[in-house]
C-alpha cells in the first residue's frame, strides 16, 4: 500500500521584526477578531523552537505570536532585564492588531520563559491570563547565569546587569499580583531543573483564577512539548478570560 505523503508544517502567516524582536505570527483560519498567545521561550532557546504549540494555538483560535528574547535566535542585542519589559511592548503589539481580540491576549512560557510570564501578566495591563510551564525561581536562574550555564548571548557586564536585576526580584511575590488573571501551572514531577515544589509554592499564594497540572515522571522539557496537556491549557485559560470584546 502507498504511503500517503505527508503534509508539511502550516508556515508562520506572518515574519517580521517589531522594536528589535524577530517574530513568528500564526493566525487562525477565518475572520478574527481572535483571543491571541503570546509565546516567551527558555534560556538558549528561539523563536522556532515553539512552533508545535503556535500552530496548536491557531488551529484552536488563536493568534499566536513566538519571538527571539535578547541574546537569543536572530535578536541582535545581549540578554538583559530589558527582557521583562519587551513581553509588554509585544503584547501591546498583538493587542493593537484589527484581527486580535485587545482584551484577551494571553503569555504562555517555559522555564526561564515561565518566569518572565509571571512577572508580565502581574505588571502588564495588556496581558490578560498566563500559562507557565515548570517556571524557574531566581535562584535557579542566578546560579544558572553567575555559571555561565545559558546559551544565549551576554558579555560580562550583561550578566551582572541581569544577575543584579534577578537578585532584587521575587516570583513568588509576583505570583501574588496576577490575580484575578487567569493562572495554570504544569510541571513535571520528575523535572531535573526546576523542583515541582516551586510550582506547587506558586500556586498556592496565587488567587483565582487558577489551576495547576503536576504530571508524573516527565523531565524539564518534556511538558512544553506535550500536545494534549497544551490543549487542556488553552481551553482552560479561554473559559477563564473575559467575555469577548464586541464590536472590535
Amino acid at each position: 500500500m502507498a504511503s500517503r505523503p505527508l503534509t508539511p508544517p502550516q508556515p508562520p502567516s506572518e515574519q517580521g521584526i517589531h522594536q528589535d524582536r524577530p517574530y513568528w505570527l500564526w493566525l487562525p483560519a477565518g475572520e478574527g477578531p481572535w483571543p491571541a498567545m503570546l509565546i516567551i521561550h527558555g534560556a538558549g532557546s528561539r523563536k522556532e523552537n515553539h512552533a508545535d504549540f503556535a500552530r496548536q494555538c491557531a488551529a484552536a483560535g488563536w493568534a499566536a505570536l513566538s519571538f527571539d528574547q535578547r541574546g537569543h535566535g536572530e535578536s541582535t542585542d545581549e540578554m538583559g532585564p530589558g527582557a521583562l519589559a519587551d513581553i509588554g511592548r509585544m503584547a501591546r503589539f498583538l493587542a493593537s492588531r484589527p484581527d486580535v481580540d485587545g482584551n484577551r491576549v494571553c503569555v504562555r512560557g517555559s522555564s526561564m520563559g515561565g518566569y518572565l510570564a509571571i512577572h508580565a501578566a502581574a505588571t502588564s495591563p495588556s496581558i490578560a491570563g498566563v500559562i507557565a510551564i515548570c517556571p524557574a525561581g531566581e535562584d535557579q536562574l542566578l546560579r544558572g547565569v553567575r555559571a555561565g550555564d545559558f546559551e544565549f548571548r551576554a558579555g560580562e557586564r550583561a550578566r551582572a546587569e541581569l544577575a543584579a536585576w534577578l537578585a532584587e526580584h521575587d516570583l513568588r511575590a509576583a505570583v501574588e499580583l496576577v490575580a484575578p488573571k487567569p493562572l495554570i501551572l504544569l510541571h513535571a514531577r520528575g523535572d531535573e531543573r526546576v523542583p515541582v515544589e516551586l510550582s506547587e509554592e506558586l500556586h498556592a499564594r496565587a488567587g483565582a483564577p487558577k489551576k495547576l497540572i503536576v504530571v508524573p515522571g516527565g523531565h524539564h522539557r518534556s511538558v512544553q512539548h506535550d500536545a494534549e496537556l497544551q490543549s487542556v491549557a488553552l481551553r482552560w485559560l479561554e473559559r477563564n478570560l473575559p467575555a469577548h470584546a464586541a464590536g472590535r
